[in-house]
């Protein structure tokens, strides 16, 4: 009697699912179409999306820079700079630093290593910084007013794997992997993410995506919808999310005949923005005291600062990113095939 009630409940959940599974084809008849979503996803991926979050991770960057100050009166110009010592030469140093943050997803991990990947604009800093003077009518001249090298820089993200360094990267992509080479029983055993790579370049007008970053150091996943697929030959598109700082190398996701059939299509780029040219004051001279009912007649300096066009937001689409990786696996010590090779 027993066999028969649970060969009939087997029955009846087959049923069961059958029935369900074609109700749902019935109602969602494009999500077996083969192609990349461009509908709200119609059940929950909670528990996959929670478990791909725990794989991006906050990457930061900050060099730090020597400045070495000339007078206007020694004319020392660019052709000058190899043979010049700067430390006899200039009449004042200075010290700062510059800093970053952005998005990183762990796609590798072993016992010997851990690699992120990101943009390269999060973690590059330039070697070398000159200003100019300029003349009597604010043009800029060729005589350098100073030169900043970079004494130090250091990448970091919120493991405990120690400090990161650059594996390998292309400026002109705007691709960067960051890691570092691991002692045996020393790190976290972080989550690597293992969805397969789509591709870019079948993304069409209104393909629906999630996006993971870390804008403003947040831990966040939000939507957007794909505009302009196919930019260039390699797959390129936009997206209408919203970036802010630190969402820089976020990882975006694209749905095959619904979720949790996952995809990776590509990382955060950048956005549009127009620039403004503000003078601040000397931090370190309002550091000593200031008055608002007082005038300040302290030093003023030029701050470049970018008014960002929310809403328009670039991918690097997974095609260069495959492209990247495979160019550098003898640096890396792994190949897409030991990572996210599509399925």
């Amino acid at each position: 009697m027993r066999r028969k009630l649970a060969v009939l409940f087997i029955t009846v959940l087959l049923t069961s699912c059958s029935n369900q599974q074609a109700i749902r084809n019935s109602v969602y008849p494009t999500l077996n179409d083969g192609r990349y979503d461009s509908e709200f996803p119609y059940q929950s991926s909670s528990l996959q999306l929670e478990k791909i979050s725990n794989s991006i991770r906050l990457i930061n960057s900050i060099a730090f820079y020597k400045s070495y100050f000339f007078d206007h009166t020694r004319g020392i110009k660019i052709v000058d700079v190899p043979k010049l010592e700067v430390e006899e030469t200039a009449s004042r140093t200075d010290l700062f630093n510059q800093n970053s943050s952005g998005t990183g997803t762990v796609i590798f991990f072993d016992d010997r290593s851990i690699a992120l990947l990101t943009c390269a604009h999060v973690v590059n800093f330039e070697d070398t910084i000159f200003t100019f003077y300029s003349d009597a009518s604010g043009r800029v001249t060729d005589i350098i007013e100073s030169i900043s090298i970079k004494m130090n820089q250091n990448n970091y993200t919120n493991l405990k794997n120690g400090e990161l360094e650059i594996m390998a990267i292309d400026n002109k992509l705007d691709l960067a992997i960051v890691g570092n080479y691991l002692q045996s029983g020393t790190a976290d055993n972080p989550e690597v993410f293992n969805y397969p790579a789509g591709e870019a370049k079948e993304l069409e007008w209104g393909s629906f995506v999630y996006v993971f970053g870390y804008p403003y150091n947040y831990k966040m996943l939000t939507r957007g919808i794909v505009s302009s697929p196919n930019r260039n030959e390699n797959g390129e598109f936009l997206l209408d999310v919203m970036f802010h700082r630190g969402a820089s190398g976020g990882l975006v996701l694209a749905v095959r005949d619904g979720v949790p059939n996952f995809e990776f299509v590509g990382i955060i780029k950048s956005i549009p923005a127009t620039y403004e040219y503000n003078l601040i004051p000397d931090v370190k001279e309002l550091e000593k005291g200031f008055s608002p009912a007082v005038p300040y007649t302290g030093s003023f300096y030029v701050e470049r600062r970018a008014n960002a066009q929310v809403g328009i937001t670039k991918v690097i689409p997974v095609e260069e990113i495959l492209s990247f990786i495979e160019d550098h696996k003898s640096e890396l010590g792994f190949s897409i095939k030991d990572i996210f090779e599509k399925n």
